[in-house]
């Protein structure tokens, strides 16, 4: 399985020939190594509305033919769009998808007009033999805790450290050792705007020694070594 990081929140997996991408901001991401027309993947899964991080679904979805699976109200949107979309969780082609909850808002801005997108989420993904928890955009919240001893051991948790809209450093980091306790972090959603810029090094420097933070820069794989 191949797991790599793309700028923000945006995450590629590949396992036995399916090609999943998470939350595809790429366009306007200055931050991101990819251009979404050359992207090509089967599955495309959303933690929530907000533009920074359904980005480039619809034109991706329609390239690709892909299955856009995301909370509900989301997968209603795209599906008005003409695109094959799933609403929840469940055992797909790829694996188990499991949406939790997230604490944070969700909308999204098209031609001047917004749109409700329900609530926004975070997901467990079961896929190859491993557990990721990526976490969406949220605040810290004791239930990460309930979320990691119901669905782990969790082997990759992806979570924000960019403050202002989400948790900051020191919050993740609590969410990390106490919380999770995963075997890899990987810090995400900072540096793409002024208001979320942090030096990720911070982070790490704070993080238990039996956890495994991995920096990654965009195009940067998950090691699992």
């Amino acid at each position: 399985m191949e797991i790599s990081f793309h700028g923000q929140s945006c995450v590629y997996i590949e396992h036995d020939g399916l090609r999943i991408i998470i939350d595809p901001f790429i366009t306007g991401n200055e931050l991101s190594d990819l251009e979404a027309n050359d992207v090509d993947v089967d599955f495309i899964l959303l933690t929530h509305g907000h533009n920074d991080h359904f980005g480039d679904t619809i034109s991706i979805a329609k390239r690709c033919n892909a299955t856009v699976i995301a909370p509900n109200e989301v997968a209603n949107f795209v599906a008005a769009k003409g695109i094959e979309s799933i609403g929840g969780s469940g055992h797909y082609a790829f694996g188990e998808l499991k949406f939790v909850p997230a604490h944070h808002s969700s909308s999204y801005q098209e031609n001047g007009q917004v749109f409700y997108m329900g609530v926004a989420t975070g997901m467990i993904l079961k896929i190859g033999g491993k557990t990721i928890y990526h976490t969406g955009d949220t605040w810290l919240f004791s239930d990460m805790k309930l979320i990691a001893d119901r669905n782990g051991p969790i082997d990759v948790l992806f979570i924000p450290i960019g403050d202002h809209y989400t948790m900051g450093i020191e919050d993740a980091a609590y969410a990390t050792n106490e919380l999770v306790k995963p075997s890899i972090v990987v810090p995400v959603h900072y540096n793409t705007f002024p208001p979320i810029q942090q030096d990720p090094n911070r982070f790490k420097a704070i993080i238990d020694d039996s956890i495994d933070c991995q920096i990654l820069e965009p195009g940067d794989k998950v090691n699992f070594n």
